[in-house]
């Protein structure tokens, strides 16, 4: 390998990629991000993203302190409920933000945030090393050690390491683990946003307008709730109410010159791919939403609604694949972190936050490597062993969350099972000891628990 200085190439500018571009940065190791995006405001528009105790504490290792602060304070409101209810709006079970959101690290805390904001945050300070309208083709590894990445435009870069963080379509996976490939969960998913007006608020009940609710319907049909309130208005201008540190933050945050986000909310919807009356992948907008209200017919007048006043332009439709298991590969300097490795359904929403533990791993064992104590291949060779087991542990419990073929998904016996779940949930939502104990398991999967990597 080669002795010159560490040189980092990251292709792809999403949450794991800038993650770890922040945390190289940090420890003075030279670093430079490139990015498809024509620009850092494109694409224009993000859903909310959970980020829990493993993406909290892979931003908090990475990010210079007071970024860190800007992270917390675009946050959205965190929920005050996580409920699970019917398609008739019927509550089966609530449990309160006490035994969520209470404990005051926010390592154990569950945060809201949008994928724009938080794009916007980690961006910051990384207007010299962040290159946009770079679209990756290939890349070579020579013979003096290095890496050579080439793009679309005809130009190219030199690095020590090349880490591929451009997601579930990773060209670079596709060229250096070709065997490593996706597969159709067999699941189908869309979502969109609906303007927070007052009469939109006034078709929910108060737990539901202050947190996040899971439906649960028959045949296998998902959907997903969520009220994402910021601490700025349309116009850009603070809320009255916001905290002096918090205002003082995003007063002087740059992100927000670029950041489109305001309160919305949003919803999401999965299901078997044929209880679709029509093939979603290719329908966008108002044929999106008019699919979407075909399936919730018989659902709760407010829920009907809310779908119909969904904003056509964010509607649209995700295909839900998920990686395969393969087998331990030779550690080369390329290596992979995030979707680009471990792509997985949104069941646990685990995505984000294992990119998140993905960026600061590599980052701690990267600036092992430049500070000389251990060799670089070595490096990433403890990097790797480590994000391979946890990731495909995610991966498979994630697929359990959404699997397609599990039985509760049949058509005789899925009824059964569900109206069997449904009467155990009502009983846990009576008895607060069982409550508890269900939060706990939901923050020990999100890693509230979790030893540092």
């Amino acid at each position: 390998m080669s002795t010159q200085p560490l040189h980092v190439l990251i292709i792809g500018a999403g949450t794991g990629g800038l993650c770890l571009a922040q945390g190289l940065k940090q420890a003075g190791i030279s670093v430079a991000v490139y990015e498809r995006d024509r620009t850092r405001i494109n694409p224009l528009q993000g859903f909310r993203v959970g980020i829990g105790p493993d993406g909290i504490r892979g931003l908090r290792a990475n990010l210079p302190p007071e970024l860190f602060e800007t992270f917390l304070a675009t946050c959205a409101r965190p929920p005050l409920y996580l409920n699970m209810l019917t398609e008739q709006m019927k509550e089966l079970m609530s449990l309160e933000s006490t035994l969520l959101t209470g404990d005051p690290d926010p390592a154990r805390r569950e945060h809201t945030v949008s994928r724009m904001t938080m794009r916007q945050v980690l961006l910051s300070g990384l207007e010299d090393i962040v290159h946009f309208d770079k679209t990756f083709t290939h890349y070579e590894q020579r013979d003096d050690g290095t890496v050579m990445a080439f793009f679309a435009d005809g130009s190219s870069a030199t690095g020590t390491v090349l880490v591929a963080a451009d997601g579930a379509n990773s060209r670079v996976r596709r060229q250096y683990l070709p065997h490593a490939t996706l597969v159709e969960t067999g699941l189908l998913s869309a979502g969109a946003k609906v303007p927070m007006t007052p009469e939109n608020v006034a078709l929910v009940s108060e737990k539901v307008l202050k947190g996040m609710s899971m439906v649960f319907a028959p045949r296998g049909v998902g959907f997903i709730l969520h009220m994402v309130e910021f601490p700025w208005r349309h116009d850009g201008q603070l809320k009255p109410g916001i905290g002096v540190n918090e205002a003082e933050v995003l007063a002087q945050w740059p992100g927000m010159l670029y950041d489109n986000e305001s309160d919305y909310i949003g919803w999401g919807l999965w299901a078997p791919r044929q209880q679709f009356p029509r093939d979603p992948m290719n329908l966008r907008g108002e044929e999106l939403v008019a699919v979407i209200r075909e399936m919730t017919s018989s659902w709760h007048p407010s829920l009907r609604t809310l779908i119909a006043r969904s904003d056509p332009s964010t509607a649209l439709p995700v295909n839900i694949r998920t990686s395969q298991p393969i087998a331990p590969w030779t550690t080369t300097n390329v290596t992979l972190l995030g979707d680009a490795i471990h792509t997985m359904t949104p069941g646990r929403g685990a995505g984000a936050n294992t990119a998140l533990r993905d960026a600061r791993l590599l980052c701690k064992q990267l600036v092992a490597a430049h500070d000389g104590q251990q060799a670089l291949l070595t490096a990433i060779h403890g990097y790797e062993e480590k994000m391979q087991k946890y990731g495909a542990e995610a991966v498979k419990q994630s697929l359990a969350q959404m699997d397609p073929n599990a039985p509760i998904n049949k058509p005789v016996i899925g009824t059964a099972i569900m109206t069997t779940q449904r009467t155990m949930l009502r009983a846990v939502n009576h008895l607060p000891p069982a409550k508890r104990a269900v939060a706990r398991a939901f923050s020990r999967g999100r890693g509230a628990d979790r030893q540092e990597d």
